[in-house]
């Protein structure tokens, strides 16, 4: 790598991705293209089936296809050009390819967040007040709620991607990861990042802390108010109503708190590959929660599997 000039600002970056391990990076290409291929045509159908059932024509439906555009918007940001690295022996991306896919990750991860926590409150409604859902969740409750969370990740993005992009990079340009992932391009930084790093602590707060807080909170009422039904068919049947989210949001957050949660090794050879190990868990995270949010949904929802099979046989009778 060229390093005679320290102080030329940087045009590009180089993503290390897995540079370091070439034949790893043929078989990861089969696999992730194949768990992309999955995400898209998963959520897809879900967009589809939620947009033409009439009988999904409802709030938690309509959060649903929400985030199945999400996640596909999240994995188109970063799979292409993941699987492109895997390819190609210079991995580069430019200053501002690297601006447009740090922002795109950043947005839909936020909304992400927030889109979860809304999708508890309506849970909690309907299990909490079924008398007053169609009260509280009618259509001018539940767009704008959306709205909003797309509305705070992208505002989130802007305001991280900016400060991010406007610092002075004027040096190593090799980026120890398969994407802008905006910690590893915060590392090249050759000015203080300590604005960064304050205004990342206070978006985890509002973007993580705060949605996890909410969504706890819901459930702990919904558990109550499902342990106080006294039949085990009427137990069984609300927790069914809720039992997807429930199994989305534990893979959603437990995945992050795995990925950042778990000690960093001292010894050089086991930093190595931690290093290894830390890319890896980043790749698959970014790919295993989309592609598993359909799954989820289509195996505990007797409704969406009923819209896909209506919509498998209209196709049907239509050729």
């Amino acid at each position: 790598m060229d390093r005679s000039n320290e102080t030329a600002p940087l045009s590009g970056f180089i993503l290390l991705g897995l540079s370091a391990h070439p034949k790893l990076e043929k078989t990861f290409f089969v696999l992730i293209l194949l768990m992309y291929l999955v995400i898209l045509l998963g959520n897809g159908v879900l967009i589809l089936v939620s947009i033409l059932d009439s009988h999904l024509h409802t709030p938690m439906y309509f959060f649903l296809g929400n985030l199945s555009f999400l996640d596909i918007c999240y994995t188109t940001s970063s799979v292409p050009l993941i699987l492109d690295s895997f390819l190609t022996p210079r991995k580069t991306i430019s200053f501002s390819g690297c601006a447009v896919q740090m922002f795109l990750s950043f947005a839909m991860g936020a909304t992400e967040c927030v889109l979860l926590s809304m999708m508890a409150f309506d849970r909690y409604v309907a299990i909490c007040n079924p008398l007053r859902y169609p009260v509280v969740m009618n259509k001018a409750a539940y767009v704008p709620m959306a709205a909003s969370s797309w509305a705070g990740g992208i505002t989130n993005s802007v305001v991280q991607t900016s400060l991010a992009m406007r610092l002075p990079f004027c040096g190593d340009n090799v980026i120890n990861h398969f994407t802008c992932e905006i910690l590893a391009v915060l590392k090249l930084a050759c000015a203080d990042i300590s604005i960064n790093v304050i205004s990342m602590v206070v978006a985890n707060m509002i973007f993580l802390a705060v949605p996890v807080l909410f969504i706890f909170v819901s459930y702990v009422f919904i558990l109550v108010t499902i342990l106080r039904i006294p039949s085990a068919e009427g137990r069984k049947k609300a927790f069914s109503t809720c039992s997807a989210h429930l199994t989305v949001v534990l893979v959603f957050y437990g995945t992050i708190l795995f990925m950042y949660g778990k000690p960093k090794s001292k010894d050089p050879l086991g930093a190595d590959k931690q290093d290894l190990a830390d890319k890896l868990i980043s790749l698959f995270y970014g790919v295993v929660t989309p592609m598993l949010n359909p799954i989820i949904y289509s195996l505990r929802n007797k409704d969406v599997r009923a819209a896909v099979r209506n919509l498998v046989g209209q196709k049907h009778l239509t050729e």
